[in-house]
């Protein structure tokens, strides 16, 4: 592990990652700031965890609205795919406790 010292909105912090995702951990890092510097300045908002939180909240909607470039399931955006395979577990659920209550 190698360890990698950042800063997220003016505070330090010291991250340990692989030395191969240490490109990709730095690139995250500077998402975050970006974005949380963007909140602090638009909205005015104050306290670091409160931006944080609303930096999370939009990351999280990108990804979860982010679809596959190609391929079989290009037209399916990430979180419907999830939300999918959720009520196939859900389905499977209930078939096997419909065939184990009737043994």
């Amino acid at each position: 592990m190698e360890r990698v010292d950042v800063s997220i909105l003016g505070r330090d912090y010291s991250l340990a990652c692989l030395p191969a995702e240490k490109d990709a951990l730095l690139e995250a890092v500077r998402l975050v700031d970006q974005r949380m510097l963007a909140i602090k300045n638009a909205a005015k908002a104050s306290g670091n965890e409160r931006i944080a939180v609303m930096a999370a909240i939009q990351i999280a909607g990108e990804l979860l609205r982010m679809k596959a470039p190609s391929g079989p399931l290009a037209n399916v955006a990430v979180g419907d795919f999830k939300r999918k395979i959720e009520d196939m577990h859900a389905a499977l659920d209930q078939v096997v406790g419909l065939s184990a209550q009737s043994r």
